[in-house]
């Protein structure tokens, strides 16, 4: 049972929505009106998981026969292993939406139901299916899916829209093809079995990091305009020493144009996301008890 239940949560990369709950929830923490209320900040969360979790799953329903011919998830996700069929997969990605987008609508409001069922359907549909396999640009316009938690946590906490969300979404939007980017030039034969047109196989590798450097320039200037929407001067601070090293990193990978210098900047820019989101939410927390 243990076995199953583990398979299921893999159907919904529990890894990248860990990145996504902590991206929603540093947006709650800048919002501030659920940290008076625990059970409605653990809702959203609760509604982020299964709406997240679906859009993942059913990516992974529609690209079990890619994954099959990966390395890196032929081994790893429950589809190719068949410890899953198609069909159950299916049906439990339905049925965690359609509850996720269920219980934002009739706790909270409408419009974080009706974002998180548009993430749901650009994601598992547009990008999945049009997208991935067609341009090298997939993973910059499909990285609006990604993004989307600050944005929708926001809107369930105030059924409103804010310049300070979409900062956050900007930031994660903007992060993504350098941080994926980096995984693409040391997987690339995995690509190639795939038959998939990620930017290293389409217009080389130095393109590919003139374009990362390009995109990694942009989310640190962003990153530093939520001092004017919220955020202290630690958060700022933190920003600034987060980016430099950020840069650094693009810079070295640009440099040495090596596999390991690949690796490096793909795991460092996680640790650049999630400081960058711990950072806000603890100058926030910081300047409430001042």
């Amino acid at each position: 049972m243990t076995t199953v239940l583990k398979d299921y949560m893999a159907l919904t990369k529990p890894t990248i929505m860990l990145l996504v709950l902590f991206t929603g929830a540093a947006a709650l923490v800048v919002e501030g009106s659920f940290l008076r209320e625990p059970v409605s900040f653990l809702l959203v969360m609760v509604g982020l998981f299964l709406t997240g979790g679906a859009a993942n799953a059913l990516n992974q329903f529609f690209e079990r026969n890619i994954d099959a011919r990966m390395s890196r998830t032929a081994k790893r996700r429950p589809l190719p292993l068949k410890r899953i069929t198609p069909g159950h997969a299916l049906l439990f990605s339905i049925t965690i939406g359609a509850v996720g987008v269920l219980l934002f609508a009739w706790v909270f409001n409408w419009l974080v139901a009706s974002l998180a069922l548009a993430t749901i359907l650009f994601y598992a549909l547009i990008y999945t299916l049009l997208l991935k396999p067609t341009t090298p640009q997939n993973i910059v316009i499909g990285g609006a899916a990604g993004a989307m938690a600050p944005v929708g946590a926001w809107a369930a906490a105030t059924g409103e829209m804010a310049v300070a969300p979409w900062l956050m979404f900007a930031i994660i939007f903007f992060w993504t093809p350098p941080h994926f980017w980096a995984l693409a030039l040391y997987c690339k034969d995995d690509y190639v079995k795939a038959g998939l047109p990620m930017m290293p196989l389409i217009k080389g590798d130095n393109n590919t990091r003139r374009l990362m450097a390009i995109y990694s320039v942009i989310v640190v200037v962003i990153s530093l305009l939520l001092i004017f929407f919220g955020s202290g001067w630690f958060y700022f601070a933190i920003a600034v020493l987060l980016g430099a090293y950020f840069l650094r990193a693009v810079w070295v990978d640009r440099k040495e144009r090596t596999e390991n210098s690949a690796k490096r900047l793909f795991a460092y820019s996680i640790v650049y996301l999630l400081g960058l989101f711990t950072a806000v939410m603890v100058d926030q927390l910081v300047l409430r008890l001042l």
